[in-house]
């Protein structure tokens, strides 16, 4: 992909951006609901991770759906800063707030880092992938998403996709490069099912993304040993749907389809929400 068009400043960013793919996107937040002990429960704490330009939020109407089924429900922490820093995130907030067994679920980028995280989390007992990322070893955001063809987000220029800002870092001596989805883009890309002013009030709810976390390579992933199950947007604009079930396949994962853009956990709630007890059911 050709950054030649980006500013020299960015032209660092320019590879991993130009897509910056995917990711998922949100909105504010949902459930961070108190830890609970869940040791002489039947029922498996459901832990869910965000993905990019996102927040809890969404994945508001699923955790409702969960909580009305008497699930526990946990959102973990995701920085947005990096795939080591985010699932090492991920992984203390398991091991920390949650007693007995746990379903990790991950929507896009969210998926990178569990694949990271739960092999740092002995009671995970099954992953969830939603419209989402199930790297292996060595590979990449960047390269997962242009592997097949139709991610609106895999494009020559990524500046016509994306703004790009600077943030200090957390030790205030270095700077970060950063991305936001253009709003205008964002229900075409996303979403385009869901009525425009809910799009709207999603797009401008974006949390930036660290570019860096598009091209560093994923480590170890935890679906060679845990089960996995993978909810596949027919209509996904942001990682295609042959992506997907590649990723699924290759994890021998269980895998349900649905006719629903990248944020189908908006689109189609009640599917997700199936798939999710389905895998904390170990079925």
């Amino acid at each position: 992909m050709s950054i030649s068009k980006l500013p020299s400043k960015l032209a660092t960013v320019g590879i991993a951006a130009a897509a910056v793919l995917a990711l998922g996107l949100a909105a504010p937040a949902a459930a961070n609901a108190a830890p609970a002990d869940n040791s002489g429960s039947a029922k498996p704490t459901i832990v869910l991770v965000h993905g990019a330009w996102a927040d809890a939020s969404s994945f508001a109407p699923v955790t409702a759906a969960l909580q009305k089924d008497g699930y526990t429900v946990l959102n973990a922490p995701n920085p947005l800063r990096g795939v080591a820093t985010d699932a090492a995130s991920v992984s203390a907030f398991i091991n920390q707030a949650t007693t007995g067994p746990v379903v990790l679920v991950g929507h896009s980028y969210g998926g990178t880092v569990i694949t990271n995280a739960a092999t740092q989390t002995p009671t995970v007992k099954a992953l969830v992938y939603i419209d989402a990322y199930a790297p292996d070893k060595g590979e990449t955001v960047v390269q997962l998403t242009g592997a097949q063809p139709g991610s609106l987000l895999a494009v020559p220029d990524p500046s016509t996709v994306f703004n790009f800002v600077q943030f200090q870092n957390d030790t205030q001596t270095a700077t970060y490069n950063a991305a936001y989805v253009k709003p205008e883009l964002f229900q075409k890309i996303f979403a385009a099912d869901l009525p425009k002013k809910q799009t709207q009030v999603l797009a401008a709810s974006q949390s930036p993304l660290a570019t860096d976390a598009l091209g560093t390579p994923s480590g170890d992933p935890a679906w060679k040993t845990i089960k996995s199950y993978f909810f596949i947007g027919t209509n996904d604009k942001v990682i295609p749907a042959a992506e997907q079930l590649d990723m699924a396949n290759r994890a021998h994962g269980v895998v349900v389809k649905a006719k629903a853009d990248h944020l189908s956990m908006l689109e189609v709630p009640n599917k997700v929400t199936d798939i999710i007890e389905m895998a904390a059911q170990n079925k």
